[in-house]
């Protein structure tokens, strides 16, 4: 699957815990899509949502296009955090397989209302590190369109899903959201 019109984009993707392998579709992703910037962290096996977030927040005012951010894990947790301190710039984020915020006690650290762009929230059935419902939960509170990915576990590596081609085409859903919500909001 080729992604169309990205060109006025910028994608930012950001892994979660121990960062994403080699056969992890993000990484996989990249290599497709070369164009594609991973943010990377100083300490991949410590998850400190406030140092995490200050990277992501670093790395997005970097360049002044619009951004679509893809994340995964605790990666989720880390971008709606940056979100919530500040929206500036980002048309959308599709978040996968998150890390339920309270196994990290950071729940009370994260927005607690819709986000400020567009987003998708993917999950699993039988992810181990958050339950389908939870994550359908923080996918209303955030005003994410919520998909349930059936039984893939963590949607890592592990899940075998190569270079997911049924994410890339919800990375496009969000991209096509994105230009709507912008045309809104030129409209407005």
């Amino acid at each position: 699957m080729a992604l169309r019109s990205f060109s006025d984009y910028r994608v930012l993707i950001v892994p979660g815990l121990h960062n994403s392998g080699p056969e992890h579709w993000q990484s996989r992703w990249q290599r497709l899509y070369p164009q594609f910037e991973r943010v990377e962290q100083d300490d991949w096996n410590d998850p400190d949502l406030a140092t995490w977030s200050a990277r992501l927040d670093q790395v997005r005012r970097q360049d002044a296009r619009p951004t679509l951010i893809v994340a995964h894990s605790f990666g989720c947790l880390t971008t709606a955090h940056s979100l919530a301190r500040d929206p500036q710039g980002v048309a959308g984020v599709l978040l996968v397989g998150p890390a339920d915020p309270d196994k990290f006690g950071v729940a009370k650290a994260l927005p607690q209302k819709r986000l400020p762009c567009p987003g998708i929230l993917i999950a699993s059935q039988t992810d181990p590190w958050m339950t389908a419902e939870h994550a359908a939960q923080w996918a209303r509170r955030w005003n994410c369109k919520y998909i349930d990915g059936g039984a893939l576990g963590h949607i890592n590596a592990e899940s075998r899903l190569g270079d997911w081609v049924y994410g890339q085409a919800q990375l496009q859903t969000l991209f096509d959201l994105a230009q709507s919500d912008k045309r809104h909001r030129q409209a407005a």
